[in-house]
Order: C-alpha cells, then sequence, then structure tokens
C-alpha cells in the first residue's frame, strides 16, 4: 500500500529518524516532570479535588497534561510562554520599538524571542504565586480540608517561596524543551508539548466514562460520539487547509537583452488565518479571574464562580472571545497595506485592480469575509462538540479546543515529515499516486 510505504521510508533518511527520536526524547522527559511533585503538596488530596471539578480548573489541567491534578514542576504548563508569544505579537501593533525589532530580520526576531523568554518567566512567577495562594486557600475551603484532607502541608511564605520556584523552573525547563525541540525534532514543540498532554488524557478518560457506565453503554450512543468526532475531524482538517487563491500577474520588464516576468501566480490566503491562537488565548483570558480571585480581588470570586465550564454564559463568553481573537489577531499579523506595498516594488497586481491603495482595499475585504468566516468555524468547533459531550455525561474534556489542537498539531508535523521525504527523492506519506496534504482552495 502506498501509505504503508511512504511510513517506511521515513527510517531509510537519517536526519529525519534523528529528529522524531528527539522529539519523543523530549516528550518523554516532559511525561516524566509530570509525575514529580511541587515539595510540601499532597498529591493523593490535590488529584480527589481537581477530579471533582468540571470548570475552569479542569480546563487548566487538561493543557497542563494532567499537571495541575499532581501538582507537578510542570503545572502551568507551557501556557506561559504562549501568553507571552502572543502579547509581544499583539505588542507590535501599539508598541513602535516592537514593530522595529520586527523589521530588523533576524536581528529583531532574536531580540523578540528574548523579551518574549522574559515575559514568560514573569508570567510564571506571577502564576505560581496564584497557585500557591489557591492550593492554601483550599486547606479551608469545602474542596480541600472539608472533604478530602489539607492539600498543603505547612503553609506560609516558605511555601509560598518554594511553590514559585519549582513552578517557575519547571516552566522555563519546558520552554527551553519546547525551543529545543523546534530547532532539532519535527514540527513545533511548543505544540507538540500541548499536543502530547491533551492526547495523554484521552485513555484515562475513556477508562473513566466506561467505569461511571458500569460498562453499560449503548451502542447508539457510542456510534453518535464517533460520528460526532469523525465529522469534526473532517472539519478542521477541511477549514485548516482552506485557502482562497487570489491571481497576481507580475509586469513584463526588460533587462539588457532578456525579458523577465510576465508570468502569473497566486496569492493564497487561509481561511483560518489565526490557527489554534483564539482558543487559547481565549482559554487564557477566562482562566485569568480564577487567578485573580486568589489575591482577594473584590468582585473576582463571585465571577469566577459563575464560570463554569460547559455553562451557557462560558460558551457565550468563550465564544464571543474566539471570535474578537480570530478578528484581532488576523489584524495584526496580516496587513494588507504591506502586501500591496510588496506587490507594487515587485512589479505585480491583481488583474482588474490597480496597484497601491485599490489593492490594500481588496486584500483588506477578502481577508474580511475570509476571518468571518474562520471565526465561525473555530467557534463552532471549539463549543458544539463540547456541548455534546456534557449532554452524554463524558467524563473528560476532550472537546472541540483540545480536538482543534491536537488535528492542527498533526496535519502540522505529517507536513514537514513529507518535506522531509520529498527533498529526498522519496515518496510522501500518502505515495505516488495521492494527492499530497496541500492546501484547499475555497
Amino acid at each position: 500500500m502506498p501509505v504503508v510505504e511512504g511510513f517506511s521510508n521515513i527510517g531509510k533518511v537519517p536526519e529525519l529518524r534523528r529528529r522524531i527520536g528527539f522529539t519523543l526524547i523530549i516528550v518523554a522527559i516532559y511525561r516524566i516532570g509530570i509525575f514529580i511533585t511541587t515539595p510540601g503538596v499532597d498529591r493523593a488530596v490535590m488529584r480527589n479535588v481537581v477530579k471533582g471539578q468540571q470548570g475552569l480548573l479542569s480546563l487548566f489541567n487538561l493543557f497542563s497534561g494532567g499537571a495541575l491534578s499532581n501538582l507537578s514542576i510542570f503545572a502551568l504548563g507551557i501556557m506561559p510562554y504562549v501568553s507571552s508569544s502572543i502579547i509581544f505579537q499583539l505588542l507590535g501593533l501599539v508598541s513602535k520599538q516592537v514593530e522595529e525589532m520586527r523589521r530588523e530580520g533576524e536581528s529583531g526576531r532574536r531580540k523578540i524571542e528574548q523579551w518574549t523568554r522574559y515575559g514568560a518567566i514573569l508570567l510564571s512567577i506571577f502564576q505560581s504565586f496564584g497557585v500557591a495562594m489557591m492550593l492554601e486557600g483550599m486547606n479551608n475551603s469545602d474542596l480541600g480540608g472539608g472533604r478530602f484532607g489539607d492539600v498543603v502541608g505547612n503553609p506560609g511564605w516558605g511555601f509560598r517561596l518554594m511553590t514559585i520556584i519549582t513552578l517557575t523552573t519547571g516552566s522555563g525547563l519546558l520552554m527551553w524543551l519546547g525551543e529545543q525541540a523546534t530547532e532539532s525534532g519535527i514540527g513545533n514543540g511548543v505544540s507538540m508539548i500541548i499536543f502530547a498532554g491533551i492526547v495523554s488524557g484521552i485513555p484515562a478518560g475513556v477508562a473513566n466514562y466506561w467505569q461511571g457506565h458500569s460498562g453499560d453503554i449503548q451502542p447508539l450512543t457510542i456510534a453518535l460520539l464517533l460520528g460526532v468526532l469523525v465529522i469534526s475531524i473532517a472539519l478542521v482538517v477541511f477549514f485548516e487547509r482552506a485557502q482562497r487563491q487570489i491571481p497576481i500577474q507580475y509586469s513584463r520588464r526588460q533587462v539588457g537583452r532578456h525579458v523577465y516576468g510576465g508570468q502569473q501566480a497566486h496569492l493564497p490566503l487561509k481561511v483560518n488565518m489565526a490557527s489554534m491562537i483564539p482558543p487559547i488565548f481565549a482559554s487564557s483570558v477566562l482562566l485569568f479571574p480564577a487567578t485573580l480571585a486568589n489575591f482577594n480581588i473584590p468582585g473576582m470570586s463571585t465571577f469566577s464562580a459563575h464560570l463554569n465550564r460547559g455553562d451557557w454564559m462560558f460558551n457565550t463568553l468563550f465564544g464571543a472571545l474566539i471570535v474578537f481573537f480570530t478578528f484581532f489577531y488576523t489584524a495584526v499579523t496580516v496587513q494588507p497595506v504591506d502586501i500591496a506595498e510588496n506587490l507594487k516594488k515587485q512589479q505585480a497586481n491583481i488583474p482588474g485592480i490597480r496597484p497601491g491603495k485599490q489593492t490594500a482595499e481588496y486584500l483588506d475585504r477578502v481577508l474580511t469575509r475570509l476571518t468571518v468566516a474562520g471565526a465561525v468555524y473555530i467557534a463552532v468547533i471549539c463549543i458544539v462538540p463540547s456541548v455534546i459531550a456534557s449532554s452524554f455525561r463524558i467524563p473528560f474534556q476532550f472537546g472541540g479546543t483540545s480536538l482543534m489542537i491536537v488535528v492542527g498539531v498533526a496535519l502540522e508535523t505529517v507536513t514537514q515529515i513529507e518535506a522531509h521525504l520529498i527533498t529526498r527523492s522519496y515518496e510522501g506519506l500518502t505515495g505516488p499516486r495521492m494527492t499530497r496534504l496541500s492546501g484547499r482552495r475555497s
């Protein structure tokens, strides 16, 4: 079979084999660290607390790959680095200094990456202090001491400082592992860590679902859930690969006796320009009130208590934030004026559209329509599967957000593997007569 032959070619490329092996080692280190508990915390009590939660605490535990339930050194996960990266990307819209560094090329990119690391450390310190305060608060709440026992054996500033040092170090180590996986592994290292954390919770979730129904599961329910899963995966693949191909015409120009240009090309614009950023950032925003509540800020505790994952208020806010961040992130990262200016410098134009201002206005209209479709797609795929899962009382939170991340990372990884195989005269994973994993025209 072509697909089997395509996978067998992976072992014939030494560099690709080394990169995949290095990525697996990084993932193994991450999974081992999940089971190293932060000093001063009763892991058994914490696991019972998180297991009984279906709100934002379970969402945070999902993105950390179960590290929160163990209160491991990786409890913060890679989210501080992701949040810092998004913040610096958004700062490029309002800060001239960041925008100038971005235009400096490779040196500017390295400066921004360095500042992103510093921002991730600061966010880790802030979040780890909030986690320490939350854990101490559980000793006197119905979740902790009133039901399962004390989460923290010796609360106080000693425990808080130890938690800050431990969790910040763990988050910094994950950040470094992710960067190493990106440089020497396959795929994006940060995305791969999030992918590993989500996928690792599937077997336990299936087992809990089976135990919760005492093995008495209706075939119709299983068929319906599998149908929703297959349709959701198909939608994610379709929209992640969907593109609007805008025709580009290059003008003819003569240099000496040679004539250059006069060629036609296409400018690909993805339907989902923002990728997985909107649901991740929206989740971070919804988790923020819970963090502020640990600092006894008035009103935050009440507001956080109303944000139960799965209810109408959470889904409404989640969907609104996804739409907002989709438009905002697309507006920051894709500038129609810059694209029009670059086309004009290359003596290229869109047929029927004048170069310059009219080209920028045309691209802006196209991007707006594509962003509307992309925002609706992301909101639907992140909310509808979760609503269906809640209706059938599925105990693990493998909802639309995690599904979109898993499928997106898998597509990106397979595309990179195919690129390595093709550049070394091998056929791709889909074989010589199959369609490559390329973009789909919308």
